[in-house]
């Protein structure tokens, strides 16, 4: 049940990160990663990997995009 919860979280988190691409909508990131990072935790406590790895490459996505606009330096 918790991977299920993860990978809804993930997907729509995953739609939120490509919208985000837009480049004036680049600061939704900050809010984005977080929401991923609650379904990675969700996922990591789960038996099953699948809701886990996909939160992993939204953070990682989410965490680039804010590099290449200066979010994080």
């Amino acid at each position: 049940m918790l991977n299920i919860a993860s990978l809804i979280i993930g997907a729509i988190a995953l739609v939120l990160v490509v919208i985000a691409f837009i480049p004036i909508l680049g600061a939704a990131n900050w809010f984005i990663v977080p929401f991923a990072v609650i379904g990675l935790a969700l996922g990591a406590m789960s038996g099953k990997t699948s809701g886990r790895n996909l939160n992993i490459v939204v953070i990682v996505i989410g965490v680039i995009r804010l590099m290449l606009g200066g979010g994080i330096i």
